[in-house]
């Protein structure tokens, strides 16, 4: 081997030797990463399912102690939990299928450059992202518009999120090309057509990427239940009713001096099993929505 051919596979080594370094730390950083999300769920699922005792003493961390299911009974025992699991759901699904909406027309329509006064709307529904009016007008609001005790107070007021917009948006901006839109206005298609048939199919990723997050958003959310729901308990979410749920078994510990009984008196463990039983199905959903939430948020983050 010549002198030359040395150096070249010195330096063709060191490279290697670099590229290497680098992908390990990488996949250590994202390991971590990864534990960091991964370890408190398996924590509080092993809580769950662990005796009683053990909680109330500290002594669970990842691996449950004497397996046992009475917390998951007690959610499952009160039979208002399934009206409140279908409660969830509906308005979940509203939520997401009405937010959905509203984002993709208003995306469409602020991206076109023919609409006048585009940026002065635009900045008006960025600007609600910095300022609210608060928990009190939101609630005087609701009763102005007889929306209390009603489905629509857990549906339409957030059913609109700029931050959703403006990634629709750019989105639009960045794969829709203009010259496509105007040779479909060209041959007589209108902007209900264009959006329905080209815009729509071609922005799958993002749109799928947009409800996942409406859908996780309004499937999580409790507080504006917590403020507007106070007569009808028959339209209580299911996050709602477990948090009920938490505070009673609170308060019967605290009545019971912290004494353990035969009965889920320890509302560590009982929390435990509605924060599991609560994310499971937003968990079975995520699966198969995966592949289009990794290409919506990377076309979603592109500038147009």
């Amino acid at each position: 081997m010549s002198r030359n051919q040395q150096n070249k596979h010195r330096v063709w080594t060191r490279a290697r030797v670099k590229d290497t370094a680098i992908d390990v730390f990488f996949h250590l950083l994202l390991l971590l990463i990864s534990l960091t999300c991964l370890l408190p769920f398996i924590h509080i699922f092993a809580k769950s399912i662990s005796r009683e005792a053990y909680v109330i003493a500290n002594k669970i961390f990842l691996i449950p102690r004497e397996i046992n299911f009475n917390a998951y009974s007690k959610v499952f025992q009160d039979a208002s939990i399934v009206r409140s699991l279908y409660v969830s759901i509906i308005v979940t699904v509203s939520f997401t299928v009405i937010g959905t909406f509203l984002t993709i027309s208003s995306a469409y329509a602020l991206s076109r450059v023919q609409l006048k006064g585009r940026k002065v709307m635009t900045f008006l529904i960025m600007f609600t992202m910095y300022f609210t009016a608060g928990t009190i007008p939101d609630y005087l609001l609701m009763n102005d518009l007889h929306m209390l005790d009603t489905w629509w107070c857990m549906i339409l007021p957030l059913s609109f999120a700029a931050y959703n917009f403006l990634i629709m948006k750019n989105n639009f901006k960045a794969t829709i090309p203009d010259s496509l839109i105007e040779s479909a206005l060209i041959d007589g298609a209108s902007h209900f057509k264009i959006l329905s048939n080209i815009v729509v199919p071609l922005t799958k990723p993002i749109i799928a990427t947009i409800a996942l997050f409406y859908a996780v958003g309004r499937w999580n959310a409790y507080s504006d239940a917590l403020f507007y729901i106070k007569q009808r308990a028959d339209l209580r979410p299911l996050q709602l009713k477990l948090y009920y749920l938490v505070v009673a078994a609170s308060e019967t510990f605290k009545a019971e001096g912290g004494a353990a009984t035969g009965q889920i008196t320890n509302p560590e463990v009982l929390k435990a099993s509605c924060i599991i039983f609560a994310t499971l199905p937003i968990i079975c959903i995520y699966p198969f929505v995966q592949k289009y939430f990794v290409q919506g948020t990377m076309i979603g983050a592109v500038k147009g």
